[in-house]
């Protein structure tokens, strides 16, 4: 069977195109997976975070703003 030649570098271009499409497809499912890593490793921190933050409050204990100040003000 004889294609004719217009079609048939419309089909290789297709083709190609579709290369590139997938080859593309891939490259983003791979960013999408290391950002929802990243995401779930911030999610993670920020836990261990709020965890950790009623120890270091010192319950509550009344703060003077002046001694806040720098000395050299």
């Amino acid at each position: 069977m004889h294609i004719p030649e217009p079609i048939e570098n419309r089909l290789v271009d297709l083709e190609i195109k579709a290369g590139f499409t997938e080859d593309l497809l891939d490259q983003l499912n791979a960013l999408v997976y290391r950002q929802q890593q990243q995401i779930d490793a911030l999610i993670a921190e920020l836990r261990q975070m709020r965890e950790r933050l009623p120890e270091s409050g010192g319950g509550a204990e009344v703060r003077n703003l002046r001694d806040e100040i720098p000395p050299h003000y």
